[in-house]
């Protein structure tokens, strides 16, 4: 019997078979986590599976299809373990806020070039613009501008109040979409206002920290109205890359391979080599300076002892 991860708790995963729809709860066969994955959740909220019922009424996962795809974070708590935060997916949504809590562009660069690396169109929405002051919308504005200009679609919206939400409706439907963020930049509060009857729980923003707070605990995936999925994932605090080589890394920022292509030498690491072309552009603003420091930073994500920072 095939069907669709729909639901991912930790233990458990939510199978919807093709043939009846029926939804079904499963565990994975015990043997699964012997063939070599490197992954804290083998099987993701996006997989196609192969499923075997018992006699309680559950299910064993036998086998997973080939994927697409997937977005995967190195896990926070094992260095040398993955944890894929969704497969076979058309794109994601990362929900970004320039306060309440304020998003990083490093973690917002670090998403972007893993997004690349598994051919995953990223669309940035820029949530929270009813609580921010001039100053902040005109700083809004100009990051806005920036990834436009690198060749992200930029969405400027307030879920609170529903503005820009049906411009962002438009983008979802009939695709696979991921949501994903920082905690606490409202996914929660958006997919309520995409989805009247999902009703999910949202919380307040801790203002001793002005950090957000883990209202989502496991992914699930939503059908939209319309046609295609959103898939609800819990906030992450941290986005640590995994298995992407260094000599990779120029082609995953757009405007850096770009300029790459006029380099001396082939092989430039573009921190330190006569004739670079891509700190030419840096110097020369044609390349953003915080867009080079997250390159730069993610070129030591092989040492190890980085997992932990909170990226």
């Amino acid at each position: 019997m095939k069907g669709l991860v729909i639901k991912n708790t930790g233990s458990w995963y939510t199978v919807k078979t093709d043939e009846e729809g029926k939804v079904i709860d499963c565990k994975i066969k015990g043997n699964f986590r012997l063939k070599g994955i490197r992954s804290t959740n083998p099987v993701a909220v996006g997989d196609r599976v192969e499923v075997v019922p018992n006699q309680e009424g559950t299910a064993f996962i036998t086998r997973i299809e080939d994927r697409t795809n997937y977005i995967i974070r190195k896990s926070p708590n094992l260095s040398k373990q993955s944890h894929i935060i969704a497969a076979n997916v058309d794109q994601a949504v990362l929900v970004v806020t320039v306060n309440y809590p304020q998003t990083s562009t490093t973690f917002i660069d670090r998403f972007l070039a893993s997004a690349e690396a598994y051919r995953i169109e990223v669309i940035l929405a820029f949530n929270k613009t009813d609580l921010l002051s001039s100053e902040e919308l005109h700083y809004q504005e100009m990051m806005m501008q920036l990834y436009d200009t690198v060749g992200y679609r930029c969405l400027a919206l307030s879920a609170a109040r529903g503005d820009g939400v049906d411009k962002l409706m438009e983008m979802l439907q009939g695709k696979i979409t991921v949501l994903s963020g920082n905690s606490g930049v409202g996914k929660s509060t958006l997919i309520n206002s995409l989805l009247p009857g999902a009703n999910l729980r949202t919380a307040e923003i801790s203002d001793a920290h002005n950090t957000g707070m883990h209202t989502t605990t496991f992914s699930e995936m939503l059908s939209l109205p319309q046609g295609g999925y959103l898939i609800d994932t819990p906030g992450i605090k941290g986005f640590g890359t995994f298995d992407i080589e260094p000599e990779e890394l120029t082609s995953y920022f757009k405007e850096i391979f770009h300029f790459s292509r006029d380099c001396r030498f082939n092989n430039c690491t573009h921190t330190h080599e006569p004739g670079c072309a891509v700190r030419k552009a840096v110097d020369e603003h044609f390349i953003a300076q915080s867009r080079y420091q997250s390159y730069l930073s993610m070129l030591t994500d092989k040492d190890e002892s980085k997992y932990r920072e909170a990226f």
